[in-house]
């Protein structure tokens, strides 16, 4: 190891003169340990221009690890909204030196969804997982991994070739790839607001904000220098000419400045216009992530990312032989600015629609750039609104003859959004509205496929199968229509034969949120077979084949149908347990309470007759993580071989009395869900119940003075549960944490009133970590405490519960509760 046994800044110190002699390493950038910038004279340190930010550990260290933590550490204060972000970021130790081009991570800072508020050492976080997983196959395939004494030669010509240095004194910016989004964001808070423009009306005439920055970026003397662009910089003001007047002829519509300029002016100083002209098509291509929040959502749009492009065409040519393209006819009817049609060679068999007047103003640019599309065959048309007329006079020759129509295929990644979904409602908190439910295909389809109307990919998908007969469909969306409960109805109308597909992460691709599977899918619509069961190749985020992940259309009863049967909201109950939907992605809803919850669910009440039963529901729900590709399934009544299966149902009983989703508080009444007695945990006082601990020992019976929740004399409970090693590995793990709790140290308490911090005789699971643990400004638990003892209890018992987690998974398969 070249830098042993020193301190971080002394490493700092070495890497800056070893490596760095040449650059200024003194600049300092919010919480980043270590810059290197080029020499300028500029007044304000956010317009210098920076190579590298980097992240320094001492010692021997995971790199990749170390760059991830930075890149949260960048998200979490938007480091790259205050400055200009570097070619590079990095890590180093002792040992070695990793990098990671910026343009390679720069989307992650602008995912829908993404959780910044997450700690960026915690390395646990689905966000760090996420980020890692990109930057370390990033390190692997590019090779960016140095270490200083074997690869020192080709440390330092990497540092030469990547980290240009100018000339000394005043250089302008350049703008490129990686920085383009990070000066529009300057602009908008510098330009926007000086351009004489009602945004809101503008809005609503598919001109946005960043058609102006497009102006002025690609413009040399104020002058725009690509005439296909929505809007026009004529040097001292901007022109659009798209809207068609009465008399055939495009009206000239122009905008000044509030300022004279100045803002324009004082802003563009420093950078330098246009940038190179091979980043014009990928700027120009990427329009998409100027496009504001609302719209972007509005439509719905996604943008499909190259390496699902690329393997979508490798299984079109699998199933349809490998001169497909020379037998086909293609139409991408929701083409964006038609990325999904790269690698086609067939020029003229492709045709390209969609809504936007600029995206087919951006692909008939691209045309004129060497896109291998023919311009008369790119259009815009709204599929799920206009008549079929209105397409060119050669298509609708395809469409209206029945043997061509078997030889077009409709190749698509068509709009994602609900007209009502929780998982894409606005910052308010308020569904969107206007998604699905404002076009003409919903009313003519909504009889015919219930709650698939709300889809935007559902409705393409009807308006393909009743006006394209005997097309082939090859698209990108959910796998909601082949396994959703909404979609009975759909798969009732839509008879198709599926032929090859394949599943990738969702947010792999832009403005997706949440952590579920998209997949491609190719399906003959000239043979009516009711969608059953589908096998998909999976693949990662590496474009990795990973195995085969079967979805299943025709599903037994719900698991929530079969909870039902057991539900008893007359007897006396001592608990309510939510039932949401019946799928991974609606677990984080799944919990137990004393008091009936307020969702629109149905809420399960526990009584001392079906324990045992909501249990059972509540453990299979929660045993597996919810991952990207199991997002969707469904969970489902079981066989009856569960009512024999002894070790299996008091196995639930001990993973319901200590999971984390078991928020049972004596706050909210009485605790019957202390599992322990009170000499076992050495209590200071009576508990109020003791209803868990003597079902537990078969001792509950009722004492006729109605304490255990009945006033029937009947025997509930006279032997003991048995448990299987790992579950009383979990009682003894979890008596361990009641013991500390109990064993504490509290002020002076009154019984009568249970504050944070005064001794809870009945304290639940949930209490005693509220106690120790606390609560942040917004009320939220706090995920760690700073009592270490505490600590080292709370993590045994977790790792006791993912053991027997991992012994209950097998038994879900086995009675039925999930298909694999």
């Amino acid at each position: 190891m070249k830098y042993q046994n020193i301190q971080e800044q002394e490493i700092k110190n070495k890497i800056a003169i070893d490596y760095f002699w040449i650059y200024d390493c003194t600049k300092m950038i919010g919480n980043i340990d270590f810059c290197v910038a080029m020499f300028q004279e500029s007044q304000d340190i956010s317009e210098r221009e920076s190579l590298l930010w980097a992240e320094a550990k001492t010692g021997n260290s995971d790199l990749s690890k170390s760059i991830t933590q930075l890149i949260l550490t960048i998200g979490k204060a938007r480091t790259f909204d205050k400055f200009l972000p570097p070619n590079m970021l990095g890590a180093f130790d002792g040992e070695k030196i990793a990098f990671v081009p910026y343009n390679e991570i720069q989307e992650i800072f602008y995912i829908n969804d993404f959780n910044w508020n997450v700690t960026p050492s915690n390395h646990n976080s689905r966000e760090f997982k996420l980020i890692h997983e990109k930057v370390k196959s990033n390190i692997d395939e590019k090779s960016l991994l140095f270490y200083y004494e074997k690869d020192d030669k080709e440390l330092n010509n990497f540092i030469k070739d990547n980290f240009k240095i100018g000339n000394f004194g005043f250089i302008k910016t350049k703008i490129d790839k990686n920085n383009f989004i990070t000066i529009y964001n300057k602009w908008l808070q510098t330009v926007k607001p000086t351009i004489g423009v009602n945004w809101d009306v503008a809005k609503k005439n598919n001109i946005i904000d960043g058609d102006f920055y497009l102006a002025d970026l690609l413009s040399d003397n104020n002058q725009s220098l690509k005439d296909s662009l929505y809007v026009l910089l004529k040097n001292n003001h901007y022109e659009s000419a798209r809207k068609v007047n009465d008399m055939g002829m495009f009206d000239v519509s122009s905008s000044h400045f509030s300022d004279k300029q100045v803002a324009h002016t004082q802003f563009w100083n420093k950078y330098e216009r246009p940038p190179k002209e091979e980043y014009w098509d990928y700027i120009i291509g990427r329009r998409d992530l100027l496009v504001p929040q609302d719209v972007r959502e509005r439509k719905g749009s996604f943008f499909t990312p190259q390496i699902w492009v690329e393997l979508s065409q490798k299984y079109l040519t699998d199933v349809l032989g490998e001169n497909w393209q020379d037998e086909y006819y293609i139409w991408d009817c929701a083409c964006g600015t038609g990325n999904l049609l790269t690698g086609l060679t067939n020029t003229f068999n492709i045709y390209a629609s969609t809504l936007d007047r600029q995206d087919i103003d951006v692909i008939k640019d691209r045309i004129k750039n060497g896109a291998n599309l023919v311009e008369n065959n790119v259009f815009q048309f709204d599929f799920l609104n206009d008549d079929f007329k209105k397409l060119p006079k050669n298509l609708q020759s395809i469409i209206n003859d029945p043997e061509k129509r078997k030889k077009l295929v409709i190749y698509i990644n068509p709009p994602y959004a609900e007209a009502t979904n929780t998982r894409t409602v606005t910052k308010t908190g308020e569904n969107k509205s206007g998604v699905a439910k404002n076009n003409k295909a919903r009313e003519i389809y909504r009889s015919k496929i219930n709650g698939g109307s709300n889809e935007l990919f559902a409705l393409f998908m009807c308006v393909i199968y009743d006006k394209i007969p005997d097309a082939k469909l090859a698209q990108f969306s959910t796998l909601k229509f082949v396994q959703g409960s909404n979609f009975v109805k759909f798969k009732q109308y839509f008879l198709a034969k599926y032929l090859t597909g394949f599943v990738v992460p969702a947010d792999t691709f832009d403005n997706v949120k949440g952590a579920f599977p998209i997949g491609f899918t190719v399906w003959d619509l000239a043979k009516k077979d009711k969608i059953s069961n589908i096998h998909c190749d999976i693949f990662n985020r590496n474009k990795k084949n990973i195995g085969v992940k079967k979805f299943y259309g025709d599903l037994p009863q719900s698991i929530n149908k079969w909870i039902k049967l057991f539900d008893d909201k007359k007897s006396d109950n001592f608990a309510f347990m939510e039932n949401p939907s019946p799928d991974f992605q609606n677990n984080n809803f799944l919990n137990i309470t004393v008091l009936h919850g307020t969702r629109h669910v149905n809420y399960y009440a526990f009584t001392n007759n079906n324990i045992f039963q909501g249990c059972i529901y509540f453990t299979v729900r929660q045993v597996f993580e919810a991952t990207w590709l199991n997002d969707r399934d469904q969970f489902l009544a079981p066989k009856d071989t569960w009512e024999t299966d002894i070790i299996f149902q008091n196995d639930c009983i001990a993973f319901t009395l200590f999971h984390g989703q078991n928020r049972i508080t004596s706050k909210d009444g009485i605790n019957h869900w202390i599992p322990f007695t009170e000499k076992e945990v050495n209590a200071k006082e009576s508990f109020e119940s003791r209803f868990m601990a003597k079902f537990i020992a078969g001792k509950l019976k009722n004492d006729n003075e109605n304490k255990l929740l009945t006033k029937t004399k009947k025997v509930i409970r006279d032997t003991p549960l048995v448990f299987s090693k790992e579950a009383k590995e979990v009682f003894e793990a979890g008596l361990e944490l009641w013991k500390y709790y109990h064993s504490q140290t509290f002020p002076a308490y009154e019984n009568i009133t249970i504050a944070l911090g005064a001794y809870n005789a009945n304290a639940s699971l949930y209490d005693i970590r509220e106690h120790f643990q606390g609560r942040n400004e917004s009320g939220k638990m706090n995920h760690k405490s700073k009592d270490t003892t505490y600590m080292k209890y709370i993590d045994a018992l977790r790792e006791k519960l993912k053991v027997l987690a991992k012994k209950i998974e097998p038994k879900v398969y086995e009675h039925g509760f999930l298909l694999e």
